[in-house]
């Protein structure tokens, strides 16, 4: 006689109760994120300044329009207060790929790139719409082209433009005579020290971290920045002489290392392109609105005295430095320089 077998009971699949397909559905969805996240193309793009200093206009705005232009392919990460570089080091460290993308002044490229210092000459732009004129045309884009071909960093937008203001501890500035003695840093660029020295001042190059050190220490009397610079910076602490000469007009270029570039289709290099030039212009509308404004806080909240000292000697001082620069800086460097002055009329 045979045993009687037990009845088998059908087995369940261990995914058959909704709280387990719930469960496996949302591993799925995690392991899919987590591999979109992984493919997820990311630039570091840094500035010297503070979080929220004028660098970040422009910056949090090619973000938001970058990462929307690539579908989210991008994610731009914002990094400030030379946490990936300093500004004097960065265009070096984007030929070598170690860093992604970096606003840098002009001035702190000219000493990779000579042929930057015709936007360092002082007086060369009548405007800032004169700037800006040059910056979005034709000049502008001969600048790009001739820069990534001599340095291989891609040059996305030059920002907006703007003028350094001049502000010392010592006196107040009235005419260019008062100008004799006064110990000014200056970014390590032969243009701006040789104005200086045209102008009657002593120029002390230094570097741009060491500045705020040498203006507590009274190492220096004083120097020249973008005026949301002195706000940021809080420099009207320690000098209380703001004097506008509107000497040297500035830009904020965006610039991106090929390595970074080359990590993006062509498609989403032309968002990325896209995303910095209407960051640019963003930038310029809010610029052109702010420095009036940020003069007048400088005296009324920060305590500065202003002076605008007659200009017809700096200018004159100032085209000796032209011609000097001119006929050092070669043939490219006179054709830049006429190209800037045709656009001005």
């Amino acid at each position: 006689m045979h045993p009687i077998c037990p009845t088998r009971q059908p087995v369940k699949s261990r995914t058959s109760s909704p709280l387990r397909r719930a469960a496996l559905l949302a591993g799925v969805l995690l392991w899919a994120g987590s591999a979109l996240a992984a493919d997820k193309i990311v630039m570091n793009l840094g500035w010297s300044t503070p979080a929220d200093s004028n660098y970040s206009i422009p910056a949090k705005k090619f973000k938001e329009l970058a990462e929307k232009y690539t579908n989210n392919a991008l994610e731009v990460k914002l990094r400030c207060c030379a946490q990936i570089a300093t500004e004097d080091d960065a265009f070096k460290a984007m030929q070598l790929g170690t860093v992604d993308a970096y606003f840098i002044s002009q001035n702190n490229v000219s000493p990779h790139w000579p042929l930057m210092d015709v936007f360092v000459l002082p007086y060369i732009f009548q405007s800032e719409a004169h700037v800006t004129k040059v910056t979005t045309g034709p000049v502008g884009d001969t600048i790009r082209k001739q820069l990534f071909a001599d340095t291989g960093v891609h040059l996305l937008t030059f920002g907006a433009p703007s003028y350094r203001d001049l502000f010392n501890s010592r006196l107040a500035v009235n005419s260019m005579a008062d100008m004799k003695g006064l110990k000014l840093r200056v970014p390590k660029n032969k243009v701006m020290i040789a104005t200086f020295q045209a102008f009657g001042a002593e120029p002390v190059p230094l570097a741009w971290s060491e500045t705020p050190t040498a203006l507590q220490t009274k190492t220096i009397d004083g120097g020249d920045n973008g005026t949301s610079v002195i706000k940021d910076m809080k420099f009207y602490e320690f000098s209380k002489h703001l004097v506008i000469l509107d000497h040297f007009a500035g830009v904020a270029p965006m610039f991106a290392s090929d390595r970074m570039m080359k990590k993006l289709n062509a498609e989403q290099a032309a968002a990325v392109r896209r995303a910095a030039i209407e960051a640019g212009a963003y930038h310029t509308e809010i610029q052109a609105k702010e420095t009036a404004e940020i003069r007048q806080w400088l005296v009324e909240k920060g305590g500065m005295k202003m002076t605008t000292p007659p200009r017809a000697p700096f200018i004159a001082a100032a085209q000796k430095v032209q011609q000097q620069f001119a006929t050092e800086g070669g043939p490219k460097f006179v054709e830049l320089v006429n190209l800037i002055q045709a656009a001005a009329k």
